[in-house]
């Protein structure tokens, strides 16, 4: 094992039982597997580990990590059957760029006194790098190409807009953006009365964008943000279910005025706004 790696018996004898999972006389399954073949596990894991986070269950947590840590294991080890890479230079890369975008703890030319400035801090290593692998290219690679298309779009645009502030694409102040989101509503409002939909789809796309921003310019992860008052929206509907389910009869029943009486209990009891 690597120096990152050493003195992590549990972690030798893990990696050690996927490369006898992998090995000839080993299981059929796990033989079989590419890259591609498992690529969506590591998705469906990491949003489970979300949610065991967000539940609060300290208990599942621990399992579904060792379910994310499979999956990064696995990977590795189909990389290193095909001579590509292995475990230890996973852990080597990720320690280096780890010490790399961190001057502030493991050097004495930068300081960071807030998160923040951490997060500014890290955005400019990243650009410094990117600059610098761009010296042997002959064609510059795009400072948003490593933004994964694949992820939900609330992720992409947050990731799109923290590349572009990183370059100085940037508004002075929080009121410069709530003018861009104002701006952006009334052309929603104008597709929307031209009756093109499609129009309507791109400026709805523009303003959601510039909320992701205003989300930013607080300081504030939209799609924790967003996941938060859906996993609210659950609760609540959930127990104007039971409600109506009580008085004996299906929510799908119940008149709008019904509806909102239910919800208005509901906020209550749970006293959000």
């Amino acid at each position: 094992m690597s120096d990152q790696c050493a003195d992590q018996p549990e972690f030798e004898a893990f990696v050690a039982t996927i490369k006898t999972l992998r090995s000839p006389g080993g299981c059929p399954w796990d033989r079989e597997q590419t890259h591609e073949s498992i690529a969506h596990n590591l998705i469906e894991e990491a949003y489970e580990t979300v949610e065991t986070i967000e539940e609060g269950d300290v208990a599942h947590l621990r399992e579904e990590l060792g379910d994310v840590l499979l999956q990064v294991v696995l990977q590795a080890q189909i990389a290193a059957d095909a001579g590509e890479f292995t475990i230890n230079d996973v852990c080597r890369d990720v320690n280096d760029k780890m010490i790399r975008r961190h001057p502030h703890v493991f050097t004495t030319t930068q300081q960071a006194d807030s998160a923040n400035e951490v997060l500014d801090i890290w955005d400019s290593v990243k650009l410094s790098e990117k600059e610098q692998a761009e010296a042997d290219q002959d064609k510059p690679k795009g400072l948003l190409d490593g933004v994964p298309k694949g992820l939900p779009a609330l992720m992409q645009a947050q990731k799109i807009s923290r590349k572009a502030v990183s370059a100085g694409f940037e508004w002075d102040t929080l009121d410069d953006v709530w003018d861009q989101v104002d701006e952006e509503r009334a052309e929603l409002q104008q597709a929307y009365e031209s009756g093109d939909a499609s129009a309507v789809e791109e400026e709805l796309g523009d303003v959601l964008f510039s909320l992701v921003n205003v989300a930013r310019k607080m300081h504030v992860d939209s799609e924790t943000a967003l996941r938060a008052t859906c996993n609210k929206f659950r609760d609540r509907w959930s127990y104007m279910e039971e409600a109506a389910w009580n008085d004996g009869k299906r929510i799908e029943d119940l008149s709008m005025d019904e509806l909102q009486a239910l919800w208005d209990q509901a906020k209550q009891r749970g006293n959000h706004a």
